[in-house]
């Protein structure tokens, strides 16, 4: 499991007094509003910056942090990543997990017949849907995230047990 989680990317900068566009990558932008500090990873090293100001623009959150003033102190930084620790990370409800922890699952159908690795996430408005690598064949099948298909995911041992409804397999 990942101990740092991402939630969002510096796209470009705001203004002249250090504050920045950052494209969320979390499902609750919200969570900006109770967020004290994030990490930056600047691509040699994290960075912790505490969060002094939250506004919100169209799709964008627009972050002020302290001790950066200037457009120039940030402008570096465009395109890097902002990470929060899991202990800072939104709280899950039951049968919610980060899409960090589902990748790399190891896959099997409830009767052994399919197996394979987790590779991405599709977030499509209705449900997620798995993108799965079967190791047999290599080919990606898509199964959808909801109680019929997903029978059991232990994130601790690496694990989901699935159940494939008619049509996701190929039978070439």
């Amino acid at each position: 499991m990942e101990n740092i989680l991402q939630v969002g990317i510096i796209s470009s900068t705001h203004g002249i007094r250090g504050e920045v566009k950052v494209f969320p990558t979390t499902d609750d932008v919200n969570r900006f509003k109770k967020l004290k500090e994030v990490l930056l990873d600047t691509g040699k090293e994290t960075l912790p910056l505490t969060i002094e100001g939250v506004k919100f623009f169209k799709q964008f959150v627009i972050l002020k942090f302290k001790g950066i003033d200037d457009i120039n102190d940030i402008e570096r930084y465009r395109g890097k990543s902002l990470y929060v620790t899991r202990e800072n990370a939104v709280k899950l409800k039951k049968d919610e997990y980060f899409i960090a922890d589902l990748i790399g699952l190891f896959v099997e159908n409830e009767d052994g017949s399919f197996q394979g690795t987790l590779k991405d996430v599709l977030e499509t408005g209705a449900n997620d849907v798995y993108i799965v690598t079967d190791q047999n064949t290599g080919k990606e099948v898509l199964i959808p995230a909801i109680k019929d298909c997903i029978l059991q995911v232990d994130v601790e041992q690496g694990f989901m047990k699935v159940h494939l409804l008619d049509g996701l397999l190929s039978e070439k």
